[in-house]
This record gives C-alpha cells, sequence and structure tokens, in this order.
C-alpha cells in the first residue's frame, strides 16, 4: 500500500512541474498579433502603447492587454520614440529561448529521476512478496483447521427422535471401534444429512461429534472453491491429513453441494479436480481409520452420483421440518432460563412450517418484544405480536391458515393413500414434506414408474374430487410428474411407440388421472379419516396408515 501511494505521488509531482513549465514557456513565447498602420496610429495617437522593441525586421508593440507587432520600415521610429520607450532586441539575444529549452530540460531529468525511483521501489516490493511467499501460502490452512471439541449432546437437541437413532450407532462405534472391527462390521464411511435449511443438521453433527467425545472439524463447501488450480484440492487433502492425525475424529462439511455439483456441461476444471481430490480421499479410508465424514446439503440432487454411490456417503439421514410435537419440544428447550407464562404446545400450533432455527428466532423476538414494553415475563401476545415479523422477515417463513391446513390435509392424505395402495415407497406423510423415498433401481418397470406418476398426482386430483378446484401447492408435483412422464416416453420408450411424441406423455398423465380418480373416489372417508389425524399430529406414520386402511378398505 505505502509503495502504490510514493508511486501516484511522484507521478502526480511530475505532471504539476511539467505543466507549469510549459504554462510557462506558452506565455513567454506568446506569438504577437499583427496590425496595420492605420491601428498602429490610432493605438499611437491615444497613448495605448506602453513600450516597444525593436527586433531586426519588426516592432513589438505592448499594451496593457495584448502584443502587437508591425514592420519596422513602415513606421517612423522617432514618432515612436517621442511617445513610448523603445529598447533594441537582435537576434542573438536568446535568454528567453533559454531559459524554456533549459526547464525542459530540468523536466525531463526529474522525470527520468523519478521514474528510476519508482522502478526501484517496485523492485523491492517484488522482493519483498518473493522472501514472503512461504507464509502467503495457503500452506497456512493446516493451522486454521484445528478441530475443536464439541460441547453440544443429543440432549441439547430437541425434535430429532429419529435422527438420534439413526446417528447412535455411529457414536457407539466412535467410541469403542473394535467391537465392531472384531465382528465383521464395517460402518458406512460417509453421511449425509438431507433437509432443508434451518433444520439443524450443523447441531447435530456437532452432537454426534460430543457424544462420542471426539475432535470436530468443521468446513464449508464453498471454502474448498478457489480461483487458483489445485488450491482447492489441496486444502480437502490438508483437511484429511489433519483427521487422521487427531483420529478417532469426525469431519463436518456444510453445504457439500458448493463443491460437490454433478459433473458435466458447465465445465470447471478446479471444481472437477476438488472433487476428485474429496472422492479420492474417501476411498483412502481404511476400514479402521477411526474417521467419519459427516456432510450437510438441501440439494441432494445436485449431487455427483460419485459421492452417493457404496463406501461414500452410502447412508443418508433424511430431516424433514418439526411436527408439533418436535416443536414443542424444541420451544421448552429454547424457553429454558426465561421468565415465561406460556404453553409451548399452544405456541407449536401456531407455528406450522417452522423450521428449529426460526423458532429459535420467534422465541427471541417475544422475548425482546417483552423488554420493549417493559414487562418482566413472556406472554403468548408477545408471540403474536413478533409472528408476522418472523414470517414476513427477511427470511420468509411458511404458515398456513386454517382452511389452507384443511386443503393441504387433504392433499397429503390422498397422496398417502394413493402411495400405499400402489406400493410406492414411504416411512410417515406430514404435513407439509413430498415423503416419497426416491430409491435408486438398475431397472425399473413401467408399471412402477406409473405408480409414481400416480401418486404425483394424487393431491391435485383429490383436491379437484373433493373441494372442486385446484390448488397452487400441487405444483412441484405437478412438475415431477410431467417430468416422469417425458423421462418414460423419451427415455424409455414406454409411450404408444419407440419414437418419442409429446402427445404420448400427455395420453400417460391422463391414463393416471383416470385410475387415480376411480381409485380415490372409492376411498374419500379414509381421506377424512387421515386428513383429521394429520391436522392434530401433523404426521402420520404407515403403520397408523395401515390402520385407517384397514377400516375404510
Amino acid at each position: 500500500m505505502q509503495v502504490s501511494t510514493d508511486k501516484n505521488r511522484l507521478i502526480l509531482i511530475v505532471a504539476f512541474v511539467a505543466l507549469v513549465g510549459l504554462l510557462f514557456i506558452a506565455f513567454i513565447n506568446k506569438p504577437p498579433k499583427v496590425i496595420d498602420l492605420q491601428t498602429y496610429n490610432n493605438f499611437l495617437k491615444n497613448d495605448l502603447f506602453k513600450k516597444a522593441e525593436i527586433r531586426d525586421y519588426e516592432v513589438i508593440l505592448f499594451t496593457q492587454e495584448d502584443i502587437y507587432s508591425i514592420i519596422k520600415d513602415g513606421i517612423s521610429i522617432e514618432e515612436l520614440l517621442e511617445k513610448v520607450p523603445v529598447e533594441v532586441k537582435h537576434s542573438s539575444d536568446l535568454s528567453s529561448l533559454s531559459f524554456a529549452f533549459l526547464l525542459l530540460l530540468f523536466i525531463i531529468v526529474i522525470a527520468f529521476v523519478f521514474a528510476k525511483r519508482v522502478k526501484r521501489v517496485e523492485k523491492t516490493q517484488v522482493n519483498e512478496q518473493r522472501q514472503r511467499a512461504p507464509e502467503l501460502e495457503p500452506l497456512s490452512f493446516n493451522r486454521k483447521i484445528k478441530p475443536s471439541k464439541s460441547s453440544v449432546r443429543f440432549d441439547d437437541v430437541a425434535g430429532i427422535d429419529d435422527v438420534k437413532i439413526e446417528l447412535t450407532e455411529i457414536v457407539d462405534y466412535l467410541k469403542y471401534p473394535q467391537k465392531y472391527l472384531d465382528f465383521g462390521i464395517k460402518l458406512p464411511r460417509g453421511v449425509l444429512l438431507v433437509g432443508p435449511p434451518g433444520v439443524g443438521k450443523t447441531m447435530i453433527a456437532k452432537a454426534v461429534a460430543g457424544e462420542a467425545d471426539v475432535p470436530f472439524f468443521y468446513h464449508s463447501g464453498s471454502s474448498f472453491v478457489q480461483i487458483y488450480v489445485g488450491m482447492g484440492a489441496k486444502r480437502v487433502r490438508e483437511l484429511f491429513e489433519n483427521a487422521k492425525r487427531y483420529a478417532p475424529s469426525i469431519i463436518f462439511i456444510d453445504e457439500i453441494d458448493a463443491v460437490g455439483k454433478a459433473r458435466g456441461g458447465g465445465r470447471n476444471d478446479e471444481r472437477e479436480s476438488t472433487l476428485n481430490q474429496l472422492l479420492t480421499e474417501m476411498d483412502g479410508f481404511e476400514d479402521n481409520s477411526n474417521i467419519i465424514v459427516i456432510a450437510a446439503t438441501n440439494k441432494i440432487e445436485m449431487l455427483d452420483v460419485a459421492l452417493l454411490r457404496a463406501g461414500r456417503f452410502d447412508r443418508r439421514v433424511f430431516l424433514s421440518l418439526p411436527n408439533i410435537k418436535e416443536r414443542e419440544e424444541i420451544i421448552d428447550v429454547y424457553l429454558l432460563g426465561k421468565t415465561h407464562n406460556v404453553k409451548s404446545s399452544e405456541i407449536a400450533k401456531m407455528t406450522v412450517g417452522f423450521s428449529g432455527a426460526a423458532l429459535s428466532t420467534l422465541v427471541n423476538e417475544a422475548a425482546l418484544n417483552t423488554l420493549k414494553r417493559d414487562a418482566m415475563r413472556v406472554e403468548i401476545d408477545d408471540f403474536l405480536d413478533v409472528k408476522d415479523k418472523v414470517l414476513l422477515g427477511k427470511h420468509k417463513i411458511l404458515s398456513y391458515s386454517d382452511e389452507e391446513k384443511k386443503i393441504q390435509a387433504t392433499y397429503q392424505a390422498a397422496k398417502a393413500l394413493s402411495a400405499y395402495w400402489y406400493e410406492v415407497d414411504f416411512e410417515k406423510v406430514t404435513m407439509l414434506n413430498s415423503f416419497i423415498k426416491d430409491v435408486e433401481k438398475e431397472i425399473e418397470s413401467k408399471t412402477q414408474m406409473s405408480s409414481k406418476l400416480k401418486v404425483y398426482l394424487s393431491g391435485f386430483v383429490a383436491c379437484e374430487l373433493i373441494y372442486n378446484e385446484t390448488y397452487t401447492n400441487a405444483a412441484l408435483d405437478l412438475k415431477k410428474a410431467k417430468m416422469i412422464a417425458d423421462e418414460m416416453v423419451q427415455v424409455f420408450a414406454m409411450g404408444e411407440g419407440i419414437i418419442p411424441s409429446s402427445i404420448d406423455s400427455a395420453n400417460l398423465i391422463d391414463e393416471a388421472i383416470e385410475d387415480v380418480e376411480q381409485f380415490l373416489a372409492r376411498t374419500k372417508k379414509a381421506i377424512k379419516k387421515l386428513e383429521t389425524l394429520l391436522l392434530e399430529k401433523e404426521s402420520v406414520t404407515k403403520s397408523e396408515l395401515q390402520r385407517v386402511v384397514g377400516e375404510f378398505l
């Protein structure tokens, strides 16, 4: 910064001196205006001339404002002498011209000296940078990723009972690896946490590290994406080297989609080399390395298939937005330490669609509202006052009115019944999430793809049957249904003929809608029962749905 300032200062000085010199030269060499005899006589008669100079064949005349010239032989020098003082300048008198030349020479010398100084300063700066280069290299990355000890435990993270069961064996493996090795068990090398923003993926990873009492390496996927070729891969390599030195340990990569996007048309050599290094490092794990890689994403569909194959992120844990019971637990955690007069069940009922992070914000805003009104106890009115602020603030959070809840419950109930009837795999149905499992199969039949198509159309059809209306909540499912129909026709030739046709896609969708209409028309009572359960509990398990089906079908 200092070198750049000095350089700019030198340039300004040279420019200023040059400007002054040029202005001075222009001033002292200002050319006189030529006048005729009549004008000369008028000036002389009116005593406008202040002085005169005789230069060879011409006379230079000075007035108050300007300089003029006239041929010497055309006027009477004696008459001029009577009026103004006259000087004689010979052509050999080059004082002004010499001065101008010397001034110009001085400017050139100054510019040359300053240019040499700037060059010397720049050379010094380059040498200093070269000397400091080893310190500035990303080798210092090792020092930035020292592991931390997590103080978070599973008890500190509410509303994730299903996830705790999934991850308990990971914790046990990290604590007692020999028990598993002696039995010939190999645990997953990578665990992928999939879920919408704010559901607590990072907190869960910290809780695993805290429960297992092992070092915790945290990194964001975007931090591996470098503009310099090879730097991202180097960072990945150094991260894994550190983790091995501290084994048993956990590596947590947040937003892994930033570095793990599917490779393809949008080529990016640096991103691909970073992803390749990550794949190589995960392949290089020894069975007894005692390192677990946990990654988080809300865009699993964007990940490269190589990341999801067996031996890498082969275990996936799906997190959904909390249901009413889970919201109660989360709210209880955030209300600890606050003086309040509210029931968490009441707040849970009015916060459909809130993530754990959103509930944290809501509780905090309610407490701030309590302080603003100079009260000592948080009341339910504080939550009502700030709910809209949280809903309509920077991060918009989905929330339904009572009428919207009923429509959404009907929509999801119809999808769940169709999924059960058409044997499309799922574990539980909730008010908000798409609960259908996207199970990858090497070979899939037309019947299986048609079943998925019918499930995604079920909510749309049910609303038309029961409410005689269509709604915007079907947008995503309709998009998926169209994608499945197009894939069946264009990729797998499951239409009328091998050559794909857009009419074939439309026919597949029409046939699916007709089948679903006939099925749902017979199951309105079951839909109503499931709708009631969803409104009460916001989630229904597969076993609960089986009981409902047994009653009405």
